[in-house]
């Protein structure tokens, strides 16, 4: 294995300690320029503003933002079917473009995400810095087990090869062919989903391989799901792997990753140079509060070949501007706790996935497995928990089914049906798991 003494704890110590102040600062200036650009070159954006009544020069401060109209990401398909490739969203012409990703489809149109050259190299940077700041460094041997094939995770390896590490381009390979890899390779470090890491370390163990004596991952980076920013889900990960986990977040619109945690694992780093971040009322449109829960609204602020302003993502999540212990200076999400889409509105209220992940993988009677099934007998809302208890557990399903109701109503304000099951009764996922059936007619409906 490589030796190498750069043991320097961040990977452009000027940027990522400088004050609050210079943040907002740099910030403006960017959104100043982005704005101009977007305006003098999208066809879409000069529309949009002006129907707004608003204009680049109007900006003043980063509040003066807020003034300027949304986008979504039904507008973004719209546009790029209304004039192909890429749609009039798009601020340079295709000749700039060197690369693009593309959404998985699943409402049945993939939208396009282009880069130019600045803008690949821009996020290549960026990915080194995210590498570095969770303990990457040139003497690790990186795994990249991500879909290679137009997913916007695909070409971070090259943050990992730019920071020096052996980097091995696995992709999305049989779960008994990676378990090979990683042990011929003796791999330090790979990314997967969070679903994926707890299903190959299972599949490790059923294989006779132990994943904290037979392997050497000591990082596992994880992301596409809000797991690894659960602490219950990310610690029985950890025990599983007898390796660090890290949260990493990112979306096929701007690019991937955007945020990562330290290695303190205290909320992710936001690249807070490249896109700013607003968190509002869902509903309202008006800021949150600090710390409190919000849909996610993100503007480029470097971007040239699809400038997004505003961009609606349908995260719920919170952040915070707290000092990190690490000494970085930058915005911290503090975890994405579901999406609009998957949020479930039970009786009048509303519940996310993650929160009754959270539960159920605090408590080691149960596997960490389940799956939330919702229906509407009698014209009323029904949530129905299904978990799995360990092999071997001693004591009796009513016990179970009791207390995993009275913490689901403790921490939710729901009142769920309990159904108990065997050890590896529900599927498991090898990439993004599905936890919610939802039988209903309407889920908006009350």
């Amino acid at each position: 294995m490589k030796q190498n003494a750069d043991h320097r704890p961040y990977w452009d110590p000027e940027l990522e300690t400088q004050s609050r102040a210079e943040w907002e600062t740099m910030k403006l200036e960017l959104l100043k320029k982005h704005l101009a650009h977007a305006y003098a070159n999208s066809p879409w954006y000069r529309q949009s503003f002006a129907a707004a009544g608003v204009h680049p020069d109007d900006v003043k401060t980063l509040d003066d933002l807020r003034r300027f109209p949304t986008i979504d990401k039904a507008t973004l398909r719209e546009r790029q079917q209304a004039l192909p490739l890429l749609g009039d969203v798009a601020a340079v012409p295709e000749e700039e473009v060197v690369y693009v990703s593309s959404s998985s489809g699943s409402t049945g149109v993939p939208t396009v995400s282009p880069f130019t050259q600045g803008d690949f190299d821009d996020w290549m940077d960026y990915e080194a810095r995210q590498f570095w700041s969770s303990g990457l460094r040139p003497e690790d041997r990186y795994c990249h087990s991500l879909n290679f094939s137009l997913f916007i995770g695909g070409p971070c390896v090259l943050g990992a090869q730019k920071i020096g590490a052996l980097s091995i381009h696995a992709g999305t390979v049989p779960s008994e062919r990676l378990l090979t890899m990683l042990q011929n390779f003796q791999a330090t470090a790979m990314w997967t989903t969070p679903s994926y890491a707890w299903y190959l370390g299972e599949t490790a163990i059923r294989e006779g391989i132990d994943p904290k004596t037979d392997l050497a991952v000591k990082r596992i980076f994880v992301a596409g799901e809000p797991g690894g920013s659960i602490p219950e889900t990310r610690a029985r990960i950890e025990e599983l792997w007898g390796a660090d986990v890290y949260d990493y977040y990112g979306l096929s619109d701007i690019f991937g990753s955007c945020a990562g945690m330290c290695e303190e694992k205290n909320g992710l780093h936001w690249a807070e140079d490249h896109i700013h971040v607003e968190v509002v009322d869902p509903e309202t449109g008006e800021h949150v509060k600090p710390g409190e829960r919000g849909e996610m609204v993100l503007t480029t602020l470097k971007k040239r070949a699809r400038p997004l302003i505003r961009f609606r993502t349908g995260d719920i999540v919170s952040f915070t501007e707290e000092p990190c212990a690490c000494g970085r200076t930058s915005q911290r999400l503090m975890g994405v706790h579901g999406r609009l889409d998957d949020m479930l509105l039970i009786r009048g209220v509303n519940i996310f996935p993650s929160d009754v992940e959270a539960i159920i993988r605090k408590d080691r009677d149960f596997t960490g497995e389940y799956r939330l099934i919702v229906d509407r007998p009698d014209h009323l809302d029904r949530l129905t928990v299904e978990a799995e208890r360990v092999h071997g557990f001693n004591g009796t399903d009513e016990e179970l089914k009791k207390r995993l109701k009275d913490h689901i109503k403790a921490v939710t304000g729901v009142g769920a049906q309990i159904s108990i099951l065997d050890a590896d009764t529900l599927p498991r996922a090898t990439h993004k798991a599905k936890r919610v059936e939802d039988k209903r007619g309407e889920v908006w409906t009350a």
